[in-house]
């Protein structure tokens, strides 16, 4: 049968119902036994590959393309198809790919089945825009689908909810204005993207995770995300199935938002959670440069020794780490790429029992490093990821109660003991002179039960400045403790104040506090600076304007900026005035920044804390300060600063770029008596 007979035939019996319920290997339904193979893995390969490796990041003299570069570059489709017959990746080697992963300690792959342009990196008979209509002709999938089986890893599926090129998805890219929408019906899209599904889950054998991307446009909803996990996990009933699924993610946070629905784990991207999620699932995906997809011209790579220290960040947190690799159109790894994998390896295949299988730190923090967890035999193990070697040549662990069985270095095969002394809530373990390894090195520590924990009590103040008066709350989360603190960053003793309630400063101090019971202290000390300081005057705009005029200034460029002095000594597309920090005067989804100006009216004289969040760069000045720089291109993400304000007006400055992607800017305050709240457009004022 001829394929374009047999994909009418396809969509006719999707359109039916008469497609058949496969017949399954694995039954498994409950959550903890589906996720244990995930949980104990810990590392997995994310690989982007598709027809944007042929222009390898590079359009019309421009080189910061990636994986988006049809949307980015606005290629339109006909031009875009035209990659096809130059896709041709000869040197693609499957046994090459995963024994790669396999050698850098990782323990499942997952690779983009369809990216958001529509191109299936698979034989598919759901469409001709696919690998087989290609010089290269085969299927890279199968042949992936072997070697992990040979290698011993999980096969995983990334797939796009989003597609660029069929032509019943819907909505259009805003720049395609040849491509009508008459005749679209997405729920034919639907039936079109279950259908590609099914082949992808019973043509491969069992796939370790259906990885979802491109929800966030408003044709897809909660409804029809719960609708597609159901569906998929019909096909395989043991599949893992990412929060993607759904359509209620928290931009690159990654998180689903409270109360919606949220798959089997959350997909950070770009970042690491500061102090993990607790009780919930979660990977974070990272690219090795600056791209998912093959950037000829990207050459940012990050350092082997600081990937290395972020896969046991990670693990330190409770997640996953996916790192991704983007092979060039001819099928080869980068040879930067290469490098760091194999750099990787040789740090895993010594310590990967302090990766794989481990719980999060018992730990809220330490100073040189990190700690993983495991329980074993009824013992426990906490692996102590050493990041900078102590100078003393003593590791500190603060806060831990528990009786030291033993301690040993795990590179170290003889697993000679190392000295461990107690000192009040604190053990103490003697080190030799040298690390082992300069990036990270292990230590093990065997306890005696689960560990028993005492941490420091909490400082609850986001605020290092004052201008008058500031009250400070302690806090502990312990029973049968008390606090006592003292001003001039003295460890507290027994005979120090007694906290009762809010500390009040009047002045500049070191603020020490510490947990006792029996009158013996039972935690380490925790510090926090507070600096009085004088306030900024206001503007003599305070009596100058009459009346006020509400709103904002603003210049919009259009460019492809790394950072926000990109613009600068650019003539603006347009000027005018706007509410707030809005884009509606953008003519363009991607490559633009904003320049936004005016006053700031401060209700009181006061120290207040501003935070911006932004994808990508932005910075924050108030009267020619600069609080807040969280430049450069990243995703969501935000980053605050604090700054002392008299009451009336103060001049405001917020410069914002977007490269490509998603975007996003928001601006937020709080002082220390209230909530964290957005700018409100009461506040901003033309000059």
């Amino acid at each position: 049968m001829k394929k374009s007979l047999l994909v009418a035939l396809l969509v006719f019996q999707s359109m039916t119902g008469m497609i058949t319920k496969p017949a399954c290997s694995q039954s498994l339904q409950d959550p903890d036994q589906r996720m244990a193979w995930w949980r104990e893995a810990r590392f997995g390969m994310f690989i982007h590959w598709g027809l944007y490796a042929v222009p390898a990041g590079e359009w019309n003299g421009k080189t910061g393309y990636g994986e988006w570069i049809r949307s980015s570059a606005q290629i339109p489709l006909p031009v875009y198809d035209q990659f096809v017959p130059r896709f041709n990746p000869t040197r693609f080697d499957a046994d090459s790919w995963v024994k790669m992963a396999r050698d850098a300690g990782m323990k499942y792959l997952v690779i983009t089945s369809k990216h958001h342009d529509g191109f299936a990196m698979y034989d598919s008979w759901q469409t001709g825009f696919c690998i087989t209509a290609t010089p290269f002709k085969k299927d890279p999938m199968e042949a992936l689908a072997a070697a992990c089986r040979k290698y011993g890893l999980k096969l995983c599926f990334y797939y796009s909810i989003m597609d660029w090129h069929h032509p019943d998805y819907l909505p259009r890219r805003d720049w395609e204005k040849d491509r009508q929408t008459e005749g679209a019906d997405y729920e034919r899209y639907v039936l079109y993207m279950k259908a590609q599904l099914k082949e992808l889950l019973t043509k491969y054998g069992d796939i370790g995770v259906l990885w979802f991307d491109g929800e966030w446009e408003n044709t897809w909803n909660e409804k029809r995300g719960k609708d597609l996990y159901a569906y998929v996990r019909m096909l395989q009933p043991s599949i893992i199935i990412n929060n993607r699924v759904g359509a209620g993610r928290i931009d690159w946070v990654g998180m689903t938002r409270e109360g919606a629905f949220g798959g089997d784990f959350g997909t950070p991207e770009q970042q690491i959670p500061a102090t993990g999620i607790p009780g919930l699932d979660w990977e974070t995906c990272m690219t090795m440069n600056d791209h998912w997809g093959y950037n000829k011209a990207d050459k940012n790579f990050k350092k082997a020794g600081d990937l290395i220290r972020m896969v046991a960040d990670i693990a330190s947190k409770g997640g996953n780490f996916l790192l991704n690799v983007g092979p060039d159109a001819e099928g080869n790894f980068p040879p930067e790429s290469i490098r760091i994998l194999d750099s990787i390896g040789q740090w895993m295949k010594t310590n990967g029992t302090a990766i794989y299988g481990t719980q999060a730190s018992p730990f809220k923090s330490l100073p040189w490093g990190r700690c993983t967890r495991k329980a074993e035999n009824g013992k426990d193990f906490l692996y102590l990821h050493v990041f900078d070697w102590p100078a003393t040549k003593e590791l500190v662990l603060s806060g831990l109660l528990n009786e030291p069985l033993s301690a040993y270095l795990l590179a170290d095969p003889d697993r000679k003991n190392l000295p461990v002394a107690r000192h009040e809530d604190a053990l103490t373990i003697r080190l030799p002179e040298q690390a082992p390894d300069a990036i990270n090195s292990v230590i093990v520590l065997e306890i005696k039960g689960k560990p028993d924990m005492t941490e420091p009590p909490v400082i609850d103040s986001r605020f290092g400045i004052f201008t008058d008066s500031l009250r400070v709350p302690l806090s502990t989360d312990r029973d049968h403790v008390e606090i006592r603190y003292t001003l001039d960053g003295s460890d507290p003793v027994q005979t120090s104040p007694l906290y009762f309630s809010p500390v009040l400063i009047r002045q500049s101090v070191l603020l020490s506090a510490r947990c006792f019971r029996d009158g013996k202290p039972v935690s380490g000390t925790v510090r926090k600076e507070f600096d009085q300081v004088m306030p900024q005057k206001a503007s003599a705009l305070s009596s100058n304007l009459n009346p006020p005029r509400k709103g904002l200034k603003y210049s919009y460029y259009e460019g492809s900026f790394d950072a926000v002095s990109g613009m600068t000594g650019l003539q603006p597309v347009k000027s005018g005035v706007l509410s707030d920090f809005l884009f509606d005067p953008r003519n363009r989804e991607d490559f633009f920044g904003f320049d936004y100006s005016g006053f700031i009216l401060i209700p009181e004289t006061n120290a207040y804390q501003f935070t911006l969040r932004s994808d990508d760069g932005s910075c924050l000045y108030i009267d020619d300060q600069l609080v807040i720089d969280h430049d450069g291109l990243h995703s969501s993400s935000e980053k605050c600063g604090t700054v002392a304000l008299e009451k009336g007006f103060h001049q405001i400055r917020v410069l914002f770029i977007e490269s490509s992607g998603s975007d996003g800017l928001e601006l937020f305050v709080q002082s220390p008596s209230g909530d964290r709240k957005k700018v409100p457009g009461d506040w901003l004022f033309q000059p």
